[in-house]
């Protein structure tokens, strides 16, 4: 799977002096809309002179937010599918790339008023296309406004990987994934016949490119909570099988979320692109005529309140040979970087972690980086490993110690990294052999400091003691340090720790990838856990994406890593433990609520509760800290609780609710 969109930092953030001289690249601006509503956004443009080669072509949308207007009954904070289309004078219509929504209200730490995030797409392989006018198409399936749309195309200008000789739209549409028993009008493989294709002279290969998302609910939680598998048919037979699932939520880059961001999905996650499977197919030369489908498990709807679908897009893609013979490509910096698509792994004190891709016709068994921030002192690096054609990697570089010794450090600098030989020889293509990113430095603790570590009741398996949650500390050799792993559900734990200068990285891992807290457990059987990095004067040091108080507190689905050092000269801001926070209770709930305000100095505003459609179904005044609601008239289903000040109604806290009689 292509998981790499080329997140480029120097791409996004945004520009792009790391890969080639001034003037190489030309930007196109696409669509600016407000995505208010279900629908089509569309948007002709103008690409730039098809008399050009271009090394690499990318699609950058950027999602934000607005206020809505006064009187809007919700606005921007759901998981919605945004699919973005080219649509050519000649009539073709192909989608480019799709995400879904983040949960986003503002009163999320992640996803203030201000907040922007990039989905990048590599769309190189479309760019016989993507020239003379056309129209770019949003469809937003949102059933509420808030989010902002800015697509914009840039164009590298080189030599691609391969040349694309024909491009052909297959299957495509939303479909319901009904009785695939009986081959009536609900068998959704009808809707994938057989096509039969024949490559275009000069083919030496060819790609089928499938995009699926699973949608809606019937008695089994299908298809949006389950999964199931689809198979390619090349010549009649199976030449490869996809699980439509993704198990890796609660490794979400953007999180905590407002909603339930932690579930694992049908091929999608709450503020993530969707990543569409690459299948090759072999066999597939200059005239070959060939038979080509796409067929899904059998499925029968189980009874329930809705019916399952899904949504697919198939794209069949026909190659030349490759254009360079000895190449290497850095297609992203993971670590040290500002990128928010790589917020998880940042910021570092240790060892840089770059993407590389072979994209020469030639094996690749070696290559020699030099690296280090700029302006300061370079190292260079020999790595030695296996790379076939096309074939990519992450590659982690020997720690810098620049990046150590700048620990602590205010304000944003920047890395380098370059090539400098492949299999000791220089390769085809030096415009992809370089990259910069911003970034900031690690934080600098102190030689002592503390973990105090409590906790919750969810176990390991089921009738076991042991906690889920585990926390490990390690030196840049990947040797554990101290831990407290395998200890007991329901306990308190303090430990003091002392370490010596140098840089480490300290590891929470939760084997459910549910954090130590989360909004949806309130009112449970689940207890909340809290982890705490503390002065030894109790004061508390602010942690990489962890929050410490509020209804986001501990809510970091499978976990998180921080890097810090020891005994560097600069020191830790120390930061307020105190959040303003709502809490509604009990969650689940059935006839009556409580909602709980917190971290106010004065209470003087309206609580109001939303339905899953936006619907304010409930309205009423609130001047004290714990308000009692009487919900016996709603329905099953979520709520969103929402605390929004007279005097300031823009500032509003918001709690999601359960209700299930």
């Amino acid at each position: 799977m292509k998981k790499y969109f080329i997140l480029l930092c120097s791409a996004i953030c945004f520009a792009f002096s790391s890969h080639a001289a001034t003037g190489d690249t030309t930007w196109v601006q696409a669509n600016i809309a407000q995505l208010s509503w279900y629908g089509n956004y569309d948007s002709t443009i103008n690409f730039p002179n098809t008399g050009v080669s271009y090394r690499k072509i990318l699609m950058i949308f950027t999602l934000g937010k607005y206020v809505c207007p006064s009187g809007s009954t919700w606005c921007g904070d759901w998981d919605y599918t945004v699919m973005n289309y080219l649509m050519t004078p000649l009539g073709d219509t192909l989608e480019l790339g799709r995400f879904i929504t983040p949960y986003a209200n503002a009163g999320a730490p992640r996803t203030p008023w201000t907040w922007q995030q990039h989905y990048v797409y590599d769309v190189t392989d479309y760019a016989r296309l993507l020239k003379d006018s056309a129209t770019m198409r949003i469809l937003y399936s949102g059933y509420s406004g808030g989010f902002t749309a800015n697509i914009k195309f840039a164009f590298i200008e080189g030599t691609p990987d391969r040349d694309v000789l024909a491009i052909k739209r297959l299957w495509h549409g939303s479909y319901t994934y009904g009785d695939t028993t009986h081959l009536d009008s609900n068998d959704i493989n009808l809707k994938y016949p057989v096509d039969t294709l024949t490559a275009p002279s000069s083919t030496i290969a060819s790609e089928l490119k499938f995009t699926v998302t699973g949608h809606g609910s019937d008695g089994n939680y299908c298809n949006e909570f389950c999964s199931h598998n689809y198979y390619v048919y090349l010549n009649g037979g199976v030449i490869d099988t996809y699980k439509i699932w993704r198990s890796d939520c609660g490794r979400n880059e953007l999180y905590p979320q407002s909603g339930t961001w932690i579930y694992e999905r049908a091929n999608w996650c709450p503020g993530a692109m969707v990543y569409s499977e690459h299948h090759k197919l072999p066999g597939i030369s200059a005239g070959t005529t060939f038979p080509l489908d796409i067929q899904f498990d059998p499925y029968v709807i189980a009874s329930g309140s809705g019916s399952p679908s899904y949504t697919t897009e198939a794209t069949i893609f026909y190659y030349g040979g490759y254009n360079k013979t000895l190449d290497a490509s850095i297609d992203q910096i993971i670590a040290p970087t500002l990128n928010e698509n790589n917020f998880r792994e940042n910021p570092i004190c240790g060892s840089p972690v770059i993407h590389v891709k072979n994209t020469g016709a030639t094996h690749i068994d070696s290559i020699t980086f030099r690296y280090g921030v700029v302006d300061s002192a370079q190292v260079t690096y020999t790595w030695v490993g296996s790379l076939n054609s096309l074939q990519e990697t992450d590659i982690v570089l020997p720690a810098l110690s620049t990046l150590t010794t700048m620990s602590g450090m205010s304000g944003t600098y920047n890395f380098g990294v370059k090539i400098l030989y492949v299999n000791g020889n220089t390769d085809s293509d030096p415009s992809n052999d370089s990259m910069t990113s911003s970034f900031m430095v690690a934080p600098n603790f102190p030689s002592s400091f503390k973990i105090v570590f409590q906790t919750n009741n969810e176990a390991i398996a089921t009738g076991s003691t042991i906690s889920e949650t585990s926390w490990f500390i390690f030196d840049m050799n990947n040797t554990i340090m101290i831990s407290r792993a395998n200890v007991a559900i329901s306990s308190t734990y303090t430990d003091t720790i002392q370490l010596a200068p140098g840089c480490y990285k300290l590891v929470v891992t939760d084997s459910s990838c549910d954090g130590l807290q989360w909004w949806g457990f309130s009112g449970t059987s689940i207890t909340s856990g809290t982890m705490s990095v503390r002065k030894m004067n109790n004061f508390s040091i602010p942690m990489h994406g962890y929050y410490t108080s509020g209804t986001y507190n501990n809510d970091f689905g499978c976990g998180f890593t921080q890097f810090f050092t020891i005994n560097w000269p600069a020191g830790i801001t120390e930061l307020s433990d105190m959040r303003a926070g709502i809490e509604a209770f009990p969650n689940p709930a059935k006839n009556a609520i409580n909602v709980e305000l917190t971290g106010l100095s004065k209470i003087n505003g309206n609580i109001t509760i939303i339905d899953v459609m936006g619907r304010t179904v409930i309205q009423e005044k609130c001047n004290q800290s714990n308000k009692q609601i009487d919900i016996s008239g709603l329905s099953n289903g979520v709520y969103s609780i929402i605390y929004a000040d007279v005097a300031s109604p823009e500032n509003k806290l918001v709690t999601r609710l359960l209700i299930a009689k």
